[in-house]
């Protein structure tokens, strides 16, 4: 589920410490117990990886907080509560057609995650009404599930699943192609899964994030088509919408450093034609493009490991 950037910035304020402006954190003995939970010394965990992001700092580059790097098992309680999200999407998979209402995908989500004993994560988010977003066509995210929103023939829609289970967050969502779908939505639907791949190959250790929004922007600016501005990905793991925020409009060497332990969306919504959107005054949730043109959108959920990534949930 995409964070919009203006509530995304709201939400870093409510916080008493802003973590991209903290430069300065605990000084830990080589023996004292590590800060990230493992029960390991200090110098046998992250001794040597917080050396490294000082030496980072000072040369001006933007470092994750210490409140976002995973431990091994926190990493281990997000792949499982990624396990229930790749479950329910892979049941949509099978079932969502032609004739069905989005109000059916959102019970079918619903009944899923509660056989596996979890929550779904959009349920009461900021007062989101439902458990998934589904997203037809001009919808470029947030779309509210109904009774009366039909599936026809042609269309093209996201179902973005979110789940929590035993604390931990999942997210990840598909495009689905109902019916005989046209050959330029088919290409939009190819592309913005084919920017995805484009941008795993940027996200490595002890790299910027902006080296992967700007890849992803710029190969799907190639092939024609417009990048949102506005909403993005976003860190994730112990709560549904952590730092960093991810951007897909952003210059090279900006951002974030990624390290090992990082978790994060990469979720592109990739227009049609131009990239200007609007709220609904409605419902005050769904997301349209402008000028009423097609939006495609996949996402992942990313850890960055010592040596690449890691695809926790798809």
């Amino acid at each position: 589920m995409g964070k919009n950037v203006l509530e995304y910035n709201l939400m870093r304020k409510k916080v008493s410490r802003n973590p991209f402006q903290e430069q300065i954190e605990e000084k830990l003995g080589r023996n004292d117990d590590c800060w990230c939970g493992s029960g390991k010394k200090y110098k046998k965990c992250h001794g040597s990886f917080d050396d490294k992001l000082d030496d980072c700092r000072r040369k001006g580059i933007l470092v994750p907080p210490r409140g976002i790097i995973k431990n091994p098992e926190q990493i281990q309680g997000i792949r499982e509560s990624a396990k229930i999200n790749i479950a329910i999407l892979d049941y949509l998979d099978e079932h969502i057609e032609e004739g069905i209402s989005t109000q059916e995908v959102d019970n079918w989500v619903s009944s899923i995650t509660k056989k596996h004993n979890a929550v779904a994560a959009p349920l009461n988010y900021e007062g989101f009404p439902k458990s998934v977003c589904t997203s037809i066509n001009e919808v470029v995210c947030h779309g509210i599930p109904s009774k009366d929103e039909i599936l026809k023939d042609g269309d093209i829609v996201n179902v973005d699943v979110s789940t929590i289970y035993k604390g931990y967050f999942s997210d990840s969502s598909r495009m689905y192609c109902i019916g005989n779908v046209s050959a330029e939505k088919k290409r939009l639907v190819d592309i913005a899964k084919q920017s995805l791949e484009i941008g795993l190959q940027y996200v490595q250790p002890w790299r910027k994030i902006g080296d992967m929004g700007a890849a992803v922007h710029e190969f799907v600016m190639q092939n024609g088509y417009s990048v949102v501005r506005e909403i993005g990905g976003h860190g994730i793991g112990l709560e549904f919408h952590e730092d960093p925020w991810v951007s897909y409009v952003c210059p090279k060497d900006t951002g974030m450093l990624m390290v090992p332990g990082m978790v994060f969306t990469i979720e592109p919504m990739i227009n049609m034609g131009k990239e200007d959107i609007y709220i609904s005054d409605d419902d005050g949730w769904t997301v349209y493009t402008e000028d009423g043109l097609p939006s495609a959108q996949w996402e992942i959920q990313v850890l960055v490991t010592e040596d690449g990534y890691e695809i926790i949930s798809y």
